[in-house]
């Protein structure tokens, strides 16, 4: 079981696959938001979409930093010294708020929508690791975090030099291509899907989907 993080700090648009599948521009400094703590769940817990606020929800498979040390303006020569471990999230994403909202918050807050583990490993290399989803066994994201635009050591960095990171604070580090928004034609979670979210070197992160 992951403790619940005082602080999820998520970047968007981190990986050039996923941008270029988006038709977005990449991002000349992190594109950073936020994710509510009351959106944590653990490994075989469910992922619950509420069908009268959202119709389109997606999948994006993490790697998820959990800072170990206070950090406040760090240099990225020394970032890895205030990193505990590393794990896996799921920035589980309401598109239809997403887009209508104008900002990601609200979107990627709902409650359930952050789902994080299965445990916290130590890792030699954060930026080479293999990252898939699959939605009831079905691949469909497939990917190597060396895709990173801002690396781990960088946005810990860039985070501290403008607020605090706490122990426990964890750092979603971006999702690449393959999410179900920008398929043809669209794919989006339902009740009874099995989300599972795997990186290299950590394990499975597993979700089953409900509607209510």
């Amino acid at each position: 079981m992951i403790e619940t993080p005082g602080k999820i700090v998520a970047i968007g648009l981190n990986y050039m696959d996923h941008v270029r599948e988006s038709g977005a521009e990449p991002p000349k400094r992190p594109l950073i938001f936020a994710k509510f703590p009351t959106a944590v769940i653990n490994h075989e817990e469910q992922i619950v979409i509420p069908r009268k606020l959202t119709e389109r929800v997606d999948w994006e498979v993490e790697l998820a930093v959990v800072i170990g040390e206070r950090a406040s303006r760090v240099g990225e020569d020394e970032a890895f010294k205030y990193v505990r471990g590393y794990t896996i999230g799921n920035d589980v994403s309401a598109r239809d708020l997403q887009f209508a909202d104008g900002q990601w918050v609200r979107a990627k807050s709902l409650d359930t929508f952050c789902p994080l583990g299965p445990k916290v490993v130590e890792l030699d290399d954060p930026q080479n690791l293999k990252l898939i989803t699959r939605v009831n066994g079905e691949v469909m994201q497939d990917s190597n975090t060396s895709e990173m635009i801002f690396g781990v050591a960088e946005l810990i960095s860039y985070c501290s030099h403008s607020f605090v990171l706490e122990p426990g604070d964890v750092i979603l580090t971006g999702t690449p291509w393959g999410c179900g928004e920008f398929m043809e034609p669209k794919r989006s979670l339902k009740h009874g899907d099995v989300v599972e979210c795997e990186i290299e070197g950590i394990g499975v992160l597993r979700n089953p989907v409900v509607e209510v």
